[in-house]
């Protein structure tokens, strides 16, 4: 081998190790640019006496969250998404009308979003809406971030 082939093989190994190196760090990048972007929706049980009591829905995430479905269930029965109608027939069952913020599918929830989805204003402890949320209801909340394809989801289980 002369020393022209030996350069000409040099180069296009340092071109294609180049060119795998820029290839991972975009894909790196993109990841990144994914993350910095991830919401995180949590569903918590809060039962202050005394103040606002109920599921409380919250995005400690760095991105808001495009709603892709949701599930309600209530003692074992599917009622469908969590919109007014199904919302709805669960309020219609007990003698105390909580508050309601409903969502529909494609509904975006901000970052930094924090509400009371089913709630009470005032709270007296070991009503039937506590146990309804406690031991009888079972909400599934399916989103995605801006980008699309994640599949995250937030569950609220009753406690066995």
């Amino acid at each position: 081998m002369n020393a022209e082939t030996v350069t000409a093989v040099c180069a296009v190994v340092i071109a294609v190790a180049s060119l795998v190196v820029s290839v991972y760090q975009t894909h790196a990048m993109r990841q990144h640019n994914r993350h910095s972007v991830r919401p995180i929706l949590q569903l918590h049980r809060g039962w202050p006496p005394g103040g606002r009591a109920g599921i409380r829905l919250i995005n400690s995430g760095l991105g808001p969250a495009v709603i892709v479905d949701s599930t309600l269930t209530v003692d074992d029965e599917v009622l469908g998404a969590w919109n007014a109608r199904s919302v709805d027939r669960v309020r219609d069952r007990l003698s105390v009308r909580p508050s309601a913020v409903t969502f529909n599918q494609g509904e975006t929830i901000a970052t930094d979003y924090e509400q009371y989805v089913l709630s009470v204003a005032s709270y007296d402890p070991q009503t039937e809406v506590e146990d309804l949320i406690n031991r009888r209801l079972t909400l599934i909340i399916r989103y995605e971030s801006l980008y699309g394809g994640e599949n995250y989801t937030a569950v609220l289980s009753p406690i066995r």
